[in-house]
């Protein structure tokens, strides 16, 4: 893509490229449900989540795996979404977390869905993307 473009591939991009794989295999689907991350152009942080063929949206936060049922409803509560069924729309869209914040949220999201369901890992890594790079955190699961 680099040598293509003259550029690295934003997320943007990534994201229509995982779309259009998904898809090109809509007939024998890989059956996953993606979720994609990172900043945008305008260096602001953005989400695409997936279906199984590859019809995908940007939200403001998402989750997906063998959790999500869990977690969704946690983050819809500590993130105050704004149901997009309103109209018209109200209030901001979510609530603002400084980095420690939103690490702890994940976290605190992990744990409770490690210990409530049989799928999730034993371990997290979690990904943190900031203007300045990317670090990593681990998070172990199940200690007892």
């Amino acid at each position: 893509y680099r040598h293509d473009h003259g550029n690295p591939m934003s997320c943007q991009a990534m994201s229509q490229l995982l779309s259009n794989t998904l898809y090109f295999r809509r007939f024998f689907p890989y059956y996953t449900f993606n979720l994609c991350a990172g900043l945008d152009n305008q260096g602001k942080g953005c989400v695409y989540t997936y279906d199984a063929v590859g019809s995908f949206e940007r939200t403001p936060f998402s989750c997906q795996g063998s959790g999500k049922d869990l977690v969704q409803p946690v983050l819809d509560n500590q993130l105050r979404a704004v149901s997009p069924l309103l109209v018209p729309p109200r209030g901001a869209p979510v609530t603002p977390l400084s980095l420690t914040e939103a690490i702890d949220l994940v976290k605190d999201c992990f744990a409770s869905a490690g210990e409530r369901d049989i799928f999730t890992g034993d371990r997290v890594e979690i990904c943190i993307v900031t203007a300045e790079g990317i670090r990593r955190e681990y998070l172990d699961l199940k200690l007892d």
